[in-house]
C-alpha cells in the first residue's frame, strides 16, 4: 500500500512538472504584469516587467514608469494617451500601439500611453492629472459608455475601480482583489490554465460579464442614471484641467453623454468605424486589432491637425 501511494505521488509530481514546462512553453496562458498601486492611489504595473501573450506570437512590455509600451525618445511637443484595456493593449505588439501609429501620421510630436484595464473615466482624469507634470500640449482619453456609470459610486460601488462620490465630491481608489491570489495564479501555469477552464464560479475572469451599464437599464433606472452622468461631467469640468484634454469616443458611443459633453465645451473625436466594423475587433472579443488601431489613430491624427 505504502509503494502504491508513493508511485501515485511521484507520478502527480511528474506530470505537475511536465504540464507547467508545456504550458510555459507554449505559452497557452498570456503572462499576466502585477500591478501595484502608487502613492496617489494610482494602479499601475511594477517597472520594467515583460512578458509573451497568449501564444508567443509577441510579448509586452511595462517601461520604467510603470506603464505598458514604449517611452518616447523625447517629451517635447508630447500627446498623452490615456485609457483602459484598449490602450494597454497587451493583444497586439508594440508596433500596434496608438502610440506607434499617431507618431507615423504626426512625426512632429511625440507620444507617450499610459493604459490600464479597467480605468475608468474618472480614474483616468486622475492619471492625467498626475501626469501633468511631463506637460504635454494635449492629453487624449479614450472612453466608452462604461466608463462614465464605472465612474460613478452613487450608481453602483466597485471596490477595484476608482470611482467618485458625487454626493460629497470625493475620490475612492480601486483596490486590488485578492492580490496575493493571483499572484500564485498568474505565476503557477498550470494552475492558472485550469482554473480558466473549470473557474471556482463557473465563470472564467476572462468571460464577458453583464456591465455596470447593462445592469441599470435592467433595473429600468436609465433616468437616473442619465442624471448622474451628466453630475460626473459637470464635476470633471469643475475638478480638472480640461482645455488640453480630448475625450476620444469608441464607435457607437451614447449620442446623448457626447453632446452634453459638447455642451460644456470639451473636446471630442468620435470614433466611426461603420465601413469596415468587422476588421476593427478580434473574432473572440471587442478589443481593437492592428488594423483596428491603426483606423483610430488615422481618424485621430486627421482631427487633431485639422
Amino acid at each position: 500500500m505504502k509503494k502504491f501511494l508513493k508511485n501515485i505521488i511521484i507520478f502527480f509530481l511528474l506530470a505537475l512538472i511536465v504540464g507547467e514546462t508545456v504550458v510555459r512553453v507554449t505559452h497557452t496562458m498570456s503572462d499576466i504584469p502585477q500591478r501595484v498601486i502608487d502613492e496617489n492611489g494610482i494602479q499601475k504595473y511594477y517597472p520594467n516587467q515583460e512578458g509573451y501573450w497568449k501564444g508567443g506570437d509577441h510579448k509586452w512590455g511595462i517601461n520604467k514608469l510603470g506603464w505598458p509600451g514604449e517611452l518616447p525618445n523625447s517629451y517635447d511637443n508630447l500627446i498623452m494617451i490615456i485609457g483602459d484595456s484598449y490602450i494597454e493593449n497587451f493583444m497586439n505588439p508594440n508596433e500596434c500601439h496608438q502610440s506607434a501609429f499617431l507618431k507615423k501620421n504626426m512625426k512632429m510630436y511625440n507620444f507617450m500611453e499610459a493604459g490600464r484595464s479597467g480605468v475608468s473615466l474618472i480614474e483616468a482624469m486622475e492619471i492625467s492629472k498626475n501626469l501633468d507634470s511631463l506637460k504635454p500640449v494635449k492629453t487624449l482619453v479614450y472612453v466608452n459608455n462604461n466608463d462614465f456609470y464605472e465612474s460613478i459610486r452613487d450608481i453602483q460601488p466597485l471596490q477595484d475601480i476608482t470611482q467618485v462620490n458625487l454626493k460629497n465630491g470625493t475620490i475612492a481608489y480601486g483596490k486590488m482583489k485578492a492580490p496575493l491570489f493571483k499572484k500564485i495564479l498568474y505565476n503557477w501555469k498550470l494552475l492558472y490554465y485550469f482554473y480558466t477552464r473549470f473557474p471556482l464560479n463557473n465563470q472564467s475572469e476572462n468571460a464577458e460579464a453583464p456591465t455596470v451599464s447593462e445592469a441599470i437599464e435592467e433595473n429600468n433606472d436609465i433616468l437616473k442614471s442619465k442624471s448622474e452622468v451628466f453630475n460626473l461631467i459637470n464635476y470633471i469640468k469643475d475638478n480638472y484641467s480640461t482645455k488640453d484634454k480630448v475625450f476620444v469616443f469608441h464607435p457607437n458611443s451614447n449620442t446623448e453623454i457626447i453632446e452634453q459633453c459638447k455642451n460644456l465645451g470639451f473636446n471630442i473625436i468620435v470614433l466611426d468605424s461603420s465601413k469596415d466594423d468587422k476588421k476593427w475587433v478580434f473574432d473572440h472579443d471587442s478589443h481593437w486589432t492592428c488594423y483596428g488601431h491603426e483606423q483610430v489613430a488615422k481618424q485621430i491624427s486627421n482631427a487633431l491637425l485639422k
